[in-house]
C-alpha cells in the first residue's frame, strides 16, 4: 500500500515538475518574441520621415506617424487587435501597455544620449530616433509559478540615404 502511496505521489511530483518547466519556457519564448517584437515597432516608427522637414533640408521624424506605426508593428508581432487588445483565441490574455514612447528629433544635439531612470534604460542615438519601452504580461498554462511581467525596451535610429 505504501508503495501505491509513494508511486502516486511521485508522479504529482513529476507532473509539477513538468508543467513549471513548460511555464519557465513559454515565458523565455514569450520574452524573445516580444523583444523582437519591440525592435521592430522602433524600427518601423524611426523611418517615418517628416517630408515637410525634409524639403527644408532637416531630418526629422513625424511624431504621429511614427507611434502610428509602432503600434501597427507591435499590434501585428505579437497578434493583437489594432488597438493593442488581445485577440480571441490568441496567446496573450493581457494588453501589453507602451509605457514611454519619445521621439529624439534636431531639437536635441547629437549624439544625444536618452535616459530613462524609472526604466533603468540608457542609449545614445546619432542621429533622430524612437526609444519605446513596452510592459508585457506572459500568460501562464499551468499557474504553478509567479506571473512573469517585463518592461522591454528598444531604441532605432532615422537611416535615411
Amino acid at each position: 500500500m505504501h508503495k501505491l502511496f509513494f508511486s502516486f505521489l511521485m508522479i504529482v511530483v513529476w507532473w509539477l515538475l513538468h508543467a513549471m518547466q513548460l511555464e519557465e519556457e513559454t515565458a523565455l519564448g514569450t520574452l524573445h518574441e516580444g523583444k523582437r517584437a519591440i525592435d521592430r515597432a522602433a524600427h518601423a516608427a524611426a523611418q517615418q520621415v517628416d517630408e515637410l522637414k525634409l524639403e527644408a533640408g532637416t531630418l526629422s521624424i513625424d511624431s504621429v506617424r511614427a507611434e502610428a506605426a509602432a503600434r501597427a508593428y507591435l499590434a501585428a508581432n505579437l497578434r493583437l487587435a489594432p488597438d493593442l487588445s488581445p485577440q480571441s483565441g490568441g496567446w496573450f490574455t493581457s494588453a501589453p501597455e507602451i509605457v514611454e514612447f519619445a521621439v529624439i528629433n534636431e531639437q536635441y544635439a547629437f549624439p544625444y544620449t536618452y535616459r530613462n531612470a524609472a526604466y533603468d534604460y540608457e542609449v545614445t542615438l546619432r542621429r533622430p530616433g524612437v526609444v519605446i519601452i513596452v510592459h508585457l504580461s506572459c500568460p501562464r498554462i499551468f499557474g504553478v509559478i509567479d506571473p512573469i511581467e517585463w518592461d522591454l525596451k528598444g531604441a532605432s535610429e532615422l537611416v535615411f540615404g
